[in-house]
This record gives structure tokens, C-alpha cells and sequence, in this order.
């Protein structure tokens, strides 16, 4: 394997693992103040479906996509009308991602709405502010720290992703082989220098976004 594969395997799982948390941010960020700010009958059966992807084997996260997005699944005759392919391409992969890093980002922006005072949210709307207004302009910059450290457990949860990709994208080199899904591909070959050359990349990349992520969020100064 030359040091041209290793980056555009490690440039495809940045890219996956960016796209799968832009994509899961704003249903997160909704469903997080919502959770957050309201008390509803089934709020706990809520946040255990939110939480199942984390709790569940990957591989049946996997299956279950597979299914949905599948030509065979209850969808399939409506992705047959548009002309959709999903499965085995590198959507699928980043709807996987996606999946298995929205719980993070999701209960980590509840968290933060949380803590964040009504009563500022309140005053905003005396003042004849919107509630659109109120939530973008007073409610996410106070809670911008807890939603972005959200979004990079997301994104780091999506660069190590290996069950749910391997069943609905599948491993194909240079369309869905990620990092994980590399060093899957090469253990199973008996490939150990190769699989040790992509362990190296992944630690690498994971470690370098974690440094970044963490220097950025502790340099920036704290809402009063």
C-alpha cells in the first residue's frame, strides 16, 4: 500500500465523518431544545429511541438502514421511482455515520439548552424579539460550547465507524473503504503492515482532530 492510499483512505473517512455531522446537526440541534425546554408523556421513550444507535451492535443499526434504504425494504418502491441507489455507495455510508454519531450530538445539545436560563430567553422576547430571533441570537451562543463539543464527538464517532458502514455501504476501495473499514479489510487478508499503516493514520487523524477540537473550544472566551 503506498502513502497515496493511506490519504485518500484517511481523505475519504474526513470527508464521510464531516458530511455525517452537518447532516445530523440541525435534527439534533431542533430535537435536543426541544427535549430540552418542553415536558411531554413520551419524553423518555424519546431519548431511549435517541440513545438505541449507541446502545445497539452496530451491525443491526447497519441492517436496519440496509433495509430501509434497500430495493427489497418498505422504501424501496419509492427509491426504485426516483432513481435512487443507496446501498453500497458512499451516501450510505455517511447516513451511517450520521446515525451512530446523532446520539452524541443530540443528548450533548440537550444538555447544553439546559443549562442555559429561561428567564434570558424570556426578556428577549419582552423586548420584541421573535422566538426564531431569541433562539439564534441569545439561546445557541450560550449554548454554542456544549453544541459544538456535541459535534465533535459526533465527528469523531463517525471517523471510527466501522459495523453499520461495513453492512450498508459495503467495502469498496476508492468509493466506500474507510479507515476503519481498511483495517477490517486487512486483518482478514493477513495484511498486518498494511493494517498497522492504516491503525497508524486513524490514531493519527483521531488524535489530531480531538487536539484541535479541544484547543479551539478551551481558547474561546466563556459566555457570562
Amino acid at each position: 500500500m503506498s502513502p497515496a492510499d493511506v490519504f485518500d483512505m484517511a481523505a475519504l473517512t474526513l470527508s464521510v465523518g464531516a458530511t455525517a455531522t452537518l447532516l445530523s446537526a440541525p435534527p439534533a440541534i431542533a430535537l435536543g431544545y426541544l427535549l430540552a425546554r418542553t415536558t411531554f408523556p413520551a419524553r423518555a421513550w424519546v431519548q431511549a429511541f435517541i440513545a438505541l444507535p449507541m446502545v445497539l451492535p452496530p451491525v443491526a443499526v447497519g441492517l436496519g438502514l440496509l433495509i430501509l434504504l434497500g430495493r427489497n425494504g418498505p422504501l424501496g418502491g419509492i427509491w426504485e421511482t426516483l432513481g435512487v441507489e443507496w446501498v453500497f455507495t458512499r451516501t450510505a455510508a455517511v447516513l451511517a455515520a450520521a446515525v451512530v454519531g446523532f446520539p452524541l450530538l443530540a443528548r450533548a445539545c440537550e444538555q447544553a439548552f439546559a443549562e442555559v436560563d429561561p428567564r434570558l430567553e424570556r426578556v428577549a422576547r419582552s423586548l420584541g424579539a421573535s422566538p426564531l430571533r431569541v433562539f439564534f441570537r441569545v439561546t445557541l451562543p450560550l449554548a454554542r460550547r456544549g453544541v459544538l463539543y456535541g459535534s465533535l464527538l459526533a465527528f469523531t464517532r463517525a471517523l471510527g465507524e466501522f459495523g453499520a458502514t461495513a453492512v450498508v455501504a459495503g467495502i469498496l476501495p476508492g468509493r466506500t473503504e474507510t479507515l476503519a473499514l481498511g483495517i477490517y479489510a486487512r486483518v482478514q487478508l493477513g495484511d498486518d503492515r498494511d493494517a498497522l499503516m492504516l491503525c497508524a493514520a486513524s490514531f493519527a487523524l483521531a488524535l489530531g482532530a480531538m487536539v484541535c477540537a479541544e484547543t479551539w473550544l478551551r481558547g474561546r472566551p466563556r459566555t457570562p
